[in-house]
């Protein structure tokens, strides 16, 4: 019999190759993280210029879901420095309809106890748009907002938009009553806004453009969409999630926050 010979077969097996990276190795937007404090001082501080006007009016819309209350929660703590929920948010589902229903003013109260003095900066929170031209705040009514003709705890009507004869409708506003800074807040965990939505928001941003009111688009829930953005905000805009939804869309060109009860980081 002749040697017979083994031969030893090796099979290489490829690795599996490691999920992608959630994150960016660079920023694909810069931002100077180290001023927060000196931006808070500035707003404790700020005082209005304008001749008649005590304090700055921020109107802030967007659809239903966005955020709209838990912000001006978010920006009372961030001034006062403690927990603050003036402002009732929903914790159900967005397709409920909106939770504000009235036109409310927030102002934000300096001290504690028996102190009457206020920020000069006042959040006005009112409906949530919605796709449907009968469902949600109208934009007629946003507009006359903006103009100062809605009267404090007006009930907004999903069907009609508010009337020169209502006891709710301000004939002559003052310098005071009229909006000075428009906010638009979108959720980036949302669907695509669609069509309707976005003609609506067309209408209301040409309104305030018309009426010279300085403009901010922000959108909101980024920790929702990305954990690292949820471990530290300074990921934000490190995300491959959050860039590609941006991208072509509403979204691209906003600044975004992360907001909650209680808490707020603007970036």
């Amino acid at each position: 019999m002749g040697n017979s010979q083994t031969k030893e077969v090796i099979k290489y097996v490829e690795a599996p190759k490691p999920p992608p990276t959630p994150m960016f190795d660079k920023p694909w937007r810069t931002i100077d993280w180290g001023h927060n404090s000196g931006l808070l001082e500035e707003l404790k501080e700020y005082k209005p210029e304008a001749e008649g006007v005590e304090h700055l009016r921020v109107l802030v819309y967007g659809p239903v879901g966005a955020g709209k209350s838990s912000l001006i929660n978010s920006m009372n703590t961030a001034l006062i420095g403690r927990m603050a929920i003036p402002a009732g948010v929903n914790n159900t589902q967005a397709d409920e309809g909106s939770f504000t229903l009235q036109y409310k003013t927030h102002r934000i109260r300096k001290g504690r106890g028996s102190s009457r003095s206020y920020f000069p900066i006042v959040f006005n929170d009112i409906m949530g748009l919605e796709s449907d031209q009968s469902v949600g705040v109208r934009t007629e009514d946003i507009k006359l907002a903006m103009m100062g003709h809605v009267k404090e705890g007006y009930k907004f009507n999903q069907l009609s938009p508010l009337s020169p004869s209502d006891k709710y409708y301000n004939p002559n506003p003052r310098p005071d009553d009229k909006v000075h800074v428009l906010v638009l807040l979108l959720s980036t965990n949302c669907p695509e806004t669609n069509s309707p939505m976005i003609q609506k928001m067309k209408e209301i941003r040409q309104a305030a453009r018309d009426l010279g009111i300085p403009q901010i688009a922000v959108g909101t829930h980024i920790d929702e969409i990305c954990d690292q953005i949820e471990k530290d905000v300074k990921n934000v805009y490190m995300s491959k999630s959050l860039k590609k939804k941006s991208t072509g869309t509403i979204l691209s060109g906003i600044r975004y926050i992360r907001c909650r009860i209680g808490v707020l980081s603007i970036r």
